[in-house]
């Protein structure tokens, strides 16, 4: 599960550093390393799920407009506070 751990860490800190637009890069890249070392597996998978997730998404989870769908979780909290 550690060997699981350390890739998936990989996986979310590389798609979080290359999104597409300059400002998103920073601000996820920023955001992930902040709390990446910190976090379980489970959380891993969650903030996985929030990376892959296209900067028009991401922006309105910032910004607090969440569809009916998106289930408010412990790492998009710490997103929008972030």
């Amino acid at each position: 599960m550690s060997d699981n751990k350390e890739e998936l860490k990989n996986k979310i800190i590389y798609r979080a550093s290359y999104r597409g637009s300059k400002e998103m890069d920073i601000l996820m890249s920023k955001f992930v390393n902040s709390l990446i070392k910190d976090l379980n597996f489970s959380e891993l998978k969650e903030l996985d799920s929030l990376v892959n997730l296209d900067d028009e998404s991401l922006k309105n989870i910032k910004n607090d407009i969440l569809s009916e769908k998106t289930n408010r979780t412990n790492i998009i909290k710490k997103f929008q506070n972030f």
